[in-house]
């Protein structure tokens, strides 16, 4: 592995390279039948570095001192060449490629968590007040009684809707929610990451009145076996139902794959000129992804009404979806368009580590499965590249993952110093990130409040609060007195 500070070594080098040099043939032979990289890291470098990371014989790799460069491909190569005249042995010759990526991740996640153990983060209660980099606020529980929230929309200052991923719709009048949920909503599928998704209104809601809707369309296939794949819908809201529906986008049900099970996608987002952009995502079957006939793994564009727009890139194309915009995603759960610019940005789930943070552009392609900062989830390696010609490279990406969820671009004037920062709501880190982004960079970030619950959703209210979708309740983000 790598060794930051050579000079704090020397009364052990013979020592070590001796060692090395009796055990390095039978090392070697061992790692390439070790399964995982926690596993394979134990058998080579922790002897050296630590189980932790926290220095043995070499010192401590904690912290951002490195003789030979901190960055992934510094990393890469260290472990790949070696440094034999240091007593490190190089290790390219028995561990392929991909491995020797998944040891860069897991030393990521190794720095990551000891960062984590040493940091104090905001942690909310149902009323609090804190200090953010940039603003103080106040966090109080706007709304109570939700299971699982997973999308909230406002229809006007008094008026917004909310959905549950159980498959439930609900009002919220003047902060509080209805004593049940609307009727006449589809049937949803709601085994596994299944579910009721997004609801956005119609950019001139207040005139027609168009609500959209997306989730897990429960199907049967040609043999009887249950099938999903997410599904666009539009309504209206009339006393307490959901009427006037119009299915805006479904599948070949060829394409649609066992019900439940992983990867829906299910994000929507209208741009300047009213086009409709939504995701989905490759329902684990990452090959899909790439496959431009598939609708899986896709930011998808149409008109309001399901039309397709003549000029999105692969209409013209028998072979092709002709409503997809952009390909090579995973699983895109967070897409938004920047006040400004009208950049459309999308936040989607990697493998472990790799989570990714895009700039969605007309016509290409993003990857996945192909290239990936992330490895299996079991901890064994999945490919030895992260970027290849003709494939996009993420503006950012989190190791370890955070599992980006939700996310949009402040607009209110209650934080003017958070003015069009882009807030990303995350699941497995339990967290509330705020990303600077200035051309087309990502600058800065920092974490607003973490280890709350699972967090599915970060929107601006039209009172210029910013409010979050926790677990069982949304939260409310306004100025500290």
């Amino acid at each position: 592995m790598l060794l930051p500070r050579p000079h704090l070594l020397r009364p052990f080098l013979a020592l070590a390279a001796g060692a090395f040099a009796l055990t390095s043939p039978r090392l070697a032979a061992q790692a390439v039948r070790t399964g995982t990289v926690a596993e394979r890291f134990q058998l080579l470098c922790a002897n050296c570095h630590g189980k932790n990371l926290e220095g043995a014989m070499a010192p401590s790799m904690l912290d951002d001192v490195w003789t030979n460069g901190g960055d992934d491909e510094s990393l890469a190569k260290s472990i790949r060449t070696g440094f034999p005249d240091k007593g490190m042995p190089a290790w390219g010759a028995a561990i392929p490629d991909k491995e020797i990526r998944a040891m860069v991740i897991y030393i990521r996640e190794l720095r990551a968590k000891a960062a984590r153990e040493k940091t104090q983060f905001v942690k909310p209660a149902d009323s609090m007040t804190a200090q953010s980099e940039l603003h103080a606020y106040q966090l109080n529980t706007w709304v109570g009684g939700l299971k699982e929230p997973w999308s909230l929309a406002f229809l006007s200052p008094t008026q917004a809707v909310v959905t549950e991923k159980r498959g439930y719709l609900y009002l919220i009048e003047n902060g509080k929610l209805a004593d049940r949920p609307l009727s006449g909503v589809p049937a949803v599928d709601t085994g596994g990451q299944a579910g009721l998704f997004d609801v956005v209104p119609h950019p001139d809601y207040a005139k027609n009145g168009w609500l959209y809707l997306a989730f897990s369309d429960p199907q049967q296939n040609a043999d009887g076996a249950k099938v999903s794949l997410t599904r666009i819908i539009r309504g209206k809201i009339k006393d307490g139902a959901l009427i006037d529906q119009q299915t805006i986008y479904q599948g070949k049900l060829e394409h649609y794959i066992k019900a439940g099970g992983v990867h829906f996608g299910g994000r929507i987002a209208f741009d300047r000129q009213g086009y409709l952009f939504f995701t989905i995502g490759e329902r684990g079957q990452g090959p899909h992804a790439q496959d431009i006939a598939r609708p899986n793994g896709k930011v998808h564009r149409l008109h309001d009404d399901g039309r397709i727009p003549t000029d999105n890139p692969f209409v013209g194309d028998a072979k092709t979806d002709t409503t997809i915009w952009s390909y090579g995603h995973r699983n895109p759960q967070g897409l938004a368009f920047h006040p400004i610019t009208g950049e459309l940005f999308d936040a989607e789930h990697g493998p472990r580590g790799g989570d990714e943070l895009n700039l969605v552009k007309k016509g290409l392609n993003y990857g996945w499965p192909v290239i990936t900062y992330g490895m299996n989830y079991d901890g064994t390696a999945m490919v030895d590249i992260t970027a290849k010609a003709g494939m996009e490279q993420p503006l950012t990406y989190w190791v370890p993952s955070i599992a980006p969820c939700g996310a949009n671009f402040y607009t209110g004037d209650l934080f003017p110093k958070w003015k069009n920062q882009l807030f990303v709501a995350s699941l497995a880190a339990e967290e509330l990130r705020r990303v600077e982004i200035v051309g087309g960079k990502v600058v800065a970030q920092e974490i607003i409040f973490k280890s709350i619950g699972r967090i599915r959703h970060v929107i601006g209210g039209p009172d210029g609060a910013l409010y979050v979708l926790l677990p069982n309740r949304i939260a409310r983000i306004t100025p500290a007195p």
